[in-house]
């Protein structure tokens, strides 16, 4: 039927919804468009967090991997437990620290999980290993020596580059609010930064 124009009356009904259901399906394009930009950023970001800690963890675990073995066969025995229990602490509150500021999508949430229980196994690890071998080792042996010398230089270069990186680089130039802080809070946080290199090394100093 059609209308004192000449229109027929379903012509608009026809057509109508088509312009509608082509907008419809370009806004959901673009929605899943930006999902999988958004997701993707995440998981890069994501990546970048895991290889930094990855590269702390490696770190740290090699050289607690070493004090459990020089534990384990040093006569001192009394004097260096006690050395590496405020040593080891110390050492698991830094790593602690980054494993927990960890923003992760919830596929990751096992890493800070996987993180601290291999912190906490390498020391004994180390110190299995030392009893292991405990009647047969010689720490003062040309091998030993070049063993443990090359081993605490790698994990000695590790830790300077994290505690530059991770630390001096990310924790205050990095920081926004380290950057807005006023002067007294920003030398308290150096101070405090100092106190724990000098504290870290009097312990260095028997372990």
């Amino acid at each position: 039927m059609s209308d004192s124009h000449g229109h027929y009356n379903g012509s608009h009904a026809a057509h109508g919804p088509e312009p509608d259901a082509e907008k419809l399906d370009e806004m959901a394009i673009q929605v899943k468009a930006q999902r999988k930009e958004i997701e993707d950023k995440n998981t890069i970001d994501a990546l970048g967090q895991i290889i930094g800690v990855a590269i702390l963890e490696f770190g740290v675990m090699l050289h607690s991997v070493l004090i459990g073995l020089t534990l384990a066969v040093d006569p001192q025995f009394k004097i260096l437990f006690i050395v590496i229990i405020f040593h080891q602490t110390f050492e698991g509150l830094g790593v602690g620290s980054r494993l927990a500021q960890m923003q992760l999508p919830p596929a990751y949430n096992w890493v800070p999980v996987a993180g601290a229980v291999l912190y906490g196994i390498t020391t004994p690890i180390g110190i299995a290993a030392g009893l292991g071998v405990r009647t047969t080792y010689d720490a003062n042996s040309i091998k030993a020596l070049i063993v443990s010398g090359v081993l605490d230089s790698l994990s000695a270069g590790i830790l300077t580059y994290t505690g530059l990186v991770e630390l001096l680089a990310h924790e205050f130039l990095f920081n926004k609010e380290m950057m807005e802080a006023s002067n007294w809070r920003l030398a308290y946080a150096l101070g405090s930064m100092v106190a724990g290199w000098a504290l870290m090394s009097l312990l260095g100093r028997w372990a």
